[in-house]
């Protein structure tokens, strides 16, 4: 804690308290993070992801702090909330898991922010099209000069549309925009058959592992649908230093070293039109604790999959239990593996939306990383399994649904027992980038590669 009080006592002529001395320390750290990233623009829609956790309560208290009108430098998005009800996943009853959306949802009405509930059973209806990467067409170059104009542009258009507003008033017109002519969102209703098809399908993923990896795919899918279909063009998590390190060393023995730079980096575009920023990422977990204690911020505790689990039940929850327990003889643990994370690169190009959607995951939506040389200890694997799977004589042939996928998402999949028990939506996905890579290799021959066809327009640029 701050030591301002002990080493400064009568020297200082206005007494700094260590209480507000740790809230200013706290607010600026969360503005430094958006205000040095400079990814969210005014005026945006930002969807707050919200699981009722102490992390993510205590960003919806910094976003509240930054959008009050007595905030020194105030934010100028417009944001929203999402909770997404996993209860069906983790065994709740329905009784249990409509008292814990009663609570988060008195949360939300004090805000006055529009917020969305947001069943887990409702993935089972999504698109297809949620799987595909937006045009990232309104993405605007994060430049500290584009971003200035972007900003005197939001205070002109302001000043516009109120001319008797100051620029002091306009920059804090935007805080009560959300706060006027606010309909709050419902839940949607659930049937019970939902619930048992959602049940069977974790029923059917044998490791606790493949469960927590293949219930956080879901939820993205969700966030990310409903962000597009709200018109939301960012999304903010609520993962912290302490989450974040955790994070990274459960993706390493999962396989996803490939997308660790935008699995723990602040901002992940890989899905084009919504891009997930992470401004907790330089608090550590004891930080938001401190602070939710300190001044009273909500939170509400939900059970999920690997409450009450042991230690080795899971690879998430064993790395968990490994740097918490690393942490408590080792102080600088979280902070020594956070700031390795930093540096961070991804060796494969950077993803945009005119990359071929074969060439990235089906679940997770990031680049594919199976795509390696012919006499690599992965092809010989792959082989041997291929050879081991036989199918009887008659047996309808399906969809190879594992060449659309990464690594360790391939291994998820591995351990369902019946991969029909996936949503409609990715399983249809499947088919149509299964019978889009055949008619490609039919009239391959007649295909210009990507060289080639830059030649041509480079040829005829000169002419």
């Amino acid at each position: 804690m701050c030591q301002v009080d002990e080493e400064y006592n009568g020297q200082l002529e206005h007494r700094v308290t260590p209480r507000g001395c740790f809230k200013e320390y706290f607010i600026h750290k969360f503005r430094a993070m958006l205000g040095k990233n400079r990814v969210i623009f005014p005026g945006e829609k930002v969807l707050l992801a919200v699981s009722g956790g102490p992390a993510s309560s205590s960003m919806l208290s910094q976003v509240q702090e930054g959008l009050s009108r007595d905030a020194p430098k105030k934010l100028r998005f417009v944001p929203g909330i999402i909770y997404i009800d996993e209860g069906g996943a983790s065994g709740q009853s329905m009784e249990e898991r409509e008292r814990a959306v009663a609570q988060l949802e008195s949360v939300f009405r004090a805000t006055n922010y529009h917020y969305h509930i947001v069943h887990l059973e409702q993935v089972l209806s999504l698109p297809s099209s949620v799987l595909e990467a937006g045009s990232s067409a309104t993405e605007k170059p994060q430049t500290g000069s584009s971003y200035k104009a972007a900003v005197d542009q939001f205070i002109q258009t302001r000043k516009n549309q109120h001319p008797d507003l100051s620029v002091e008033n306009a920059q804090s017109h935007l805080s009560s925009l959300s706060m006027q002519e606010v309909e709050h969102g419902g839940t949607s209703p659930i049937t019970p058959e939902q619930t048992q098809a959602l049940q069977r399908l974790f029923a059917s993923v044998r490791t606790l592992t493949a469960k927590e990896d293949l219930l956080h795919t879901l939820r993205q899918h969700l966030i990310l649908h409903t962000a597009r279909t709200q018109g939301y063009t960012k999304v903010m998590m609520g993962d912290s230093c302490s989450r974040l390190a955790i994070k990274l060393l459960s993706n390493i023995s999962l396989g996803r070293g490939a997308s660790l730079a935008t699995d723990t980096g602040f901002s992940d575009p890989r899905y084009g039109d919504v891009v997930i920023v992470r401004p907790m990422r330089d608090y550590s977990s004891k930080e938001i604790a401190y602070y939710n204690r300190m001044f009273d911020i909500p939170s509400v505790f939900i059970p999920g999959l690997d409450t009450k689990a042991q230690d080795k039940a899971s690879i998430q929850h064993l790395t968990e239990s490994f740097v918490t327990k690393l942490q408590t003889d080792f102080p600088s643990t979280v902070s020594t593996i956070y700031r390795t994370s930093e540096k961070l690169h991804t060796a494969c190009p950077p993803q945009n939306t005119n990359t071929q959607p074969s060439a990235k995951c089906l679940l997770c939506v990031c680049a594919l990383d199976t795509k390696l040389e012919e006499f690599s200890a992965y092809q010989a694997t792959l082989i041997s399994e291929q050879l081991s799977q036989r199918r009887a004589p008659g047996e309808p042939e399906t969809v190879d649904l594992k060449s659309l996928l990464c690594y360790s998402c391939r291994l998820t999949i591995k351990d369902m027992t019946a991969e029909d028990a996936l949503p409609q939506y990715i399983l249809s996905e499947a088919e149509r980038r299964k019978r889009r890579s055949q008619m490609r290799e039919e009239i391959s021959e007649f295909l210009l590669d990507e060289e080639e066809d830059e030649a041509i327009l480079r040829v005829n640029g000169s002419l």
